[in-house]
């Protein structure tokens, strides 16, 4: 399939913004996020009204076989940015900020951030819990829309023992609530949670002004995400929980995704064997 011969959806679509998801989730209609990271499937997702195309640094670990997302570089990451950003027409462009390219300082968070803006990004999504509001607040005044990622932080897997359910007793469910107003308002624009209990992704969700994604938190969450390698059944090994297979009894790749935008959109999915 060529990018630039990809038919634009019937009856056209607007450009996702900003304003555009804040107003999503006024509506309570479901935000539907995928990764990507390239120019074809840019133009693919997008042409399948996918919301918002995530350049995760899962790239390491689906394109590069990477054993896990630490070895990613800012260099990858600005590349398939700019990959993505040359295929995509109406999505709302998020890239992560990979391991070591923020957690120095805010003025390396703005240095890095800003090459991923320029690569064609609409907003960066950083990992941490409460140290990470003063670079929060850093990016939003500089006009850097940010994206939290709280809960399980996969750069962060080590020092955490592992990929584990965050938030689950008490007291940590009360910090991660806490952590979630604080991004909200050190600036965060979006924030996303991954391995928390359903419940607890519902509650933050109904409390925060912003959007909340989830994967494996919840239904409840304001939109979803999954990592396309794993939803298209191509990434080997054994899936996480969260993972639901979107090929199963589709002829083609868009089927597969047009399916995961209407699960997402009717709350088909995330069902109660992908919550916690």
């Amino acid at each position: 399939m060529s990018v630039h011969n990809t038919p634009t959806p019937e009856g056209g679509r607007k450009a996702v913004t900003l304003p555009r998801l804040l107003d999503m989730k006024a509506k309570q209609e479901k935000i539907a996020m995928l990764t990507c990271y390239d120019a074809c499937f840019a133009s693919l997702l997008d042409n399948c009204g996918v919301d918002v195309l995530l350049i995760g640094d899962s790239l390491g670990m689906v394109l590069a076989g990477m054993p896990s997302k630490l070895p990613v570089t800012m260099e990858q990451m600005e590349y398939h940015t700019r990959c993505v950003a040359a295929g995509n027409t109406h999505a709302f462009v998020v890239a992560d900020m990979p391991f070591g390219s923020y957690q120095q300082s805010p003025q390396q968070a703005y240095a890095n951030a800003a090459r991923l803006m320029a690569a064609g990004a609409h907003m960066v999504k950083l990992e941490g819990s409460s140290w990470l509001a003063p670079t929060v607040e850093f990016l939003r005044t500089r006009d850097i829309p940010v994206c939290a990622h709280l809960g399980l932080t996969p750069q962060s897997v080590h020092a955490i023992g592992g990929y584990r359910v965050q938030g689950k007793s008490s007291q940590d469910a009360k910090l991660l609530k806490a952590t979630a107003l604080q991004m909200q308002n050190a600036g965060a624009q979006m924030v996303l949670f991954e391995l928390i209990p359903a419940a607890l992704g519902a509650e933050i969700s109904r409390t925060l002004k912003v959007p909340t994604i989830g994967i494996g938190a919840g239904v409840d969450c304001d939109g979803q995400v999954l990592v396309l390698h794993d939803m298209l059944n191509v990434f080997p090994g054994k899936k996480p929980k969260f993972v639901r297979n979107f090929m199963d009894n589709q002829s083609s790749i868009q089927q597969a995704i047009e399916s995961y935008v209407r699960a997402v959109k009717d709350k088909t999915f995330p069902a109660v064997e992908h919550q916690f």
